[in-house]
């Protein structure tokens, strides 16, 4: 998680890093946002979901819960709605569009599209983050080099 904080961090003034793990209370139940951001340029929170495993369907309720819950009790009255980008490892692209197709607001995503980062680099640096992440793999400090034990 702190290298994709890093990462978009790198990406432009726009980001703010607002915390990992980031504390949201519902009912009396503690639940933790992998990474939130804001981003000035849409004047929105912007929340990162990282999933190493396949996308599940499940998965975008969750994404949808916390929104519903940084909208209610974090966001501010002069910002708009927040944004969620859900990252997974792997994908089946039948699956997606089968759970995407009634949830996805043609105005968030053209938004997206013009304001955050670029999908296919955000794709490369998530399949680079997930390999470092691999059972095995580690980097040598001051290096940014892979090493396998």
């Amino acid at each position: 998680m702190e290298r994709l904080k890093d990462f978009l961090l790198e990406l432009g003034r726009d980001f703010c890093f607002v915390g990992s793990q980031y504390p949201l209370q519902v009912g009396g139940k503690d639940f933790a946002l992998d990474l939130l951001f804001f981003h000035r340029g849409m004047a929105a929170l912007v929340a990162i979901e990282l999933k190493i495993s396949e996308f599940e369907p499940g998965h975008l309720g969750q994404i949808e819960f916390y929104l519903e819950a940084l909208d209610r009790d974090v966001r501010k009255p002069h910002e708009r709605p927040s944004v969620g980008v859900l990252l997974c490892a792997t994908k089946n692209a039948e699956v997606v569009e089968y759970a995407l197709s009634r949830s996805a607001s043609p105005a968030v995503v053209a938004e997206y599209h013009t304001q955050l980062p670029d999908k296919a680099l955000l794709q490369a640096k998530l399949h680079e983050f997930y390999q470092l992440a691999a059972p095995g793999a580690d980097v040598a400090p001051d290096s940014g080099t892979k090493k396998r034990r």
